[in-house]
């Protein structure tokens, strides 16, 4: 009798627990209903006509510097980079879909041999998670890349959100990071390696591309980014990082992590980036990348001032509870600055909504490229860098001229072609603007 008062009593607290968690997403809902208008949703209800594009080889580009034929690049490697670039083609697929074709996706993949078409090529498809409708993009090559973006550029007030059922770009499962045949999400059999592409200067070009940095000490996905170019397919991982307004991303380090944790419930600091949450804002840094400012529940981390690890994540999720919990993933923009949120089950805290939201010019630290228009902006933080290596130096001239504009373009994926592979399942991608 005492055991069944017991499990009456909890069944009791959990269904008071139920309303409550229901109670709090109505009103979450309903705020939402009420200060936002919603333009697109895609449910992806109906199959992704996947077969009417078709694989194009592409030219590597360098109209800007970090690109994958550009003049950074060629100033570390010279001759051997250029050489390197040869041995293999790149082919990209590139199709609209949604209402009004609202939505595109990017995907890219690597022809290793020159045969004519791409090797191990990432997919979209739309399916079925439980009874959910959604879309799985699937990547088994870290030399592959792939996106969903905003076919246009974003208005100059939006929030865009989604919900995350599935994720498998790295991570450890149940503390093991050697799981399914995969060591941190990363298939096995071939070498795995950032080839061509180095972040810096290195001997690697002169050796043969099984020889180059191994990636599988780190896996990653961008959960959702707001990027300042027009054209976001897949490239390198050095562009990346120079073209970042705001991310909320994932990087997974199986060997001796150097990013820390926020515990949000006590407030302090623990080593680990494993399945965590980074909520980053760019700021203008170096020529070859942004200085991060990841906000959390412990604080503001600036790039590694202060005696802090370069990047802070903001939660760590718990990928053994998907697909029955979901993650929500969002970006606002007003008219004021940014806002980066996240929703979903956390360790230490259960089921949480964290916010922060930073100004265009915070702290003397602006978001980078954040006008979208030339009159929002004076031209007060353009710099020039002269960057030098073994065969020769250049000069960017204007980082960030008075004059110029980048309208914003969100992405969610892998937005690189020599690191990161798996696979993930969303769905309810939403573009709302102010009422």
């Amino acid at each position: 009798m005492c055991t069944d008062a017991v499990v009456e009593g909890l069944g009791l607290v959990m269904k008071f627990f139920l309303i409550v968690v229901g109670v709090l997403f109505a009103l979450d809902a309903y705020a939402k209903e009420g200060q936002w208008r919603l333009v697109y949703e895609e449910t992806f209800a109906r199959p992704l006509s996947t077969d009417r594009a078709e694989w194009r080889k592409a030219t590597p580009g360098d109209a800007d510097p970090m690109d994958d034929a550009g003049q950074y690049f060629k100033i570390l490697g010279g001759p051997q980079f250029e050489k390197q670039l040869r041995i293999f083609d790149t082919y990209r697929k590139t199709y609209s879909f949604g209402k009004d074709g609202w939505l595109t996706a990017e995907l890219s993949a690597r022809d290793p041999g020159k045969a004519g078409k791409p090797k191990d090529p990432p997919s979209l498809t739309a399916t079925k998670i439980g009874k959910v409708n959604a879309v799985r993009l699937n990547e088994p090559d870290h030399y592959g890349g792939i996106l969903i973006r905003s076919t246009q550029a974003l208005p100059a007030k939006y929030r865009i959100e989604y919900e995350l059922l599935a994720l498998d770009f790295g991570g450890s499962r149940d503390g093991k990071w050697n799981y399914k045949g995969k060591t941190n999400g990363y298939s096995a059999g071939a070498s795995k390696t950032r080839h061509p592409w180095p972040f810096s200067k290195s001997d690697e070009f002169a050796k043969p591309e099984s020889a180059w940095h191994d990636v599988k000490i780190a896996n990653g996905f961008y959960f959702l980014a707001i990027v300042d170019y027009p054209d976001p397919y897949p490239r390198n991982n050095v562009f990346i990082h120079n073209h970042r307004k705001v991310a909320i991303d994932a990087y997974n380090v199986r060997e001796h992590p150097t990013f820390e944790v926020c515990n949000p419930a006590a407030k302090t600091y623990y080593v680990g980036q494993d399945n965590t949450v980074n909520m980053l804002f760019l700021s203008p840094g170096g020529a070859r990348e942004g200085q991060s400012l990841a906000v959390t529940e412990c604080g503001t981390v600036y790039g590694g001032e202060g005696g802090r690890a370069p990047v802070v994540s903001a939660v760590q999720m718990l990928p053994e509870l998907r697909p029955k919990r979901s993650y929500r993933f969002a970006v606002e923009r007003d008219e004021t600055g940014y806002t980066l949120e996240v929703r979903g089950q956390f360790r230490f805290v259960g089921e949480k909504t964290y916010r922060y939201h930073r100004g265009f010019t915070e702290d003397r630290h602006p978001i980078w490229h954040f006008n979208q228009q030339p009159a929002e902006y004076d031209g007060g933080f353009d710099k020039s860098f002269q960057l030098e290596g073994p065969h020769g130096k250049f000069t960017i001239e204007h980082s960030w001229p008075k004059g110029s504009a980048y309208p914003d373009y969100f992405i969610i994926g892998d937005p690189h072609t020599n690191y990161y592979e798996g696979s993930a399942a969303l769905t309810n991608i939403r573009l709302y603007t102010p009422r």
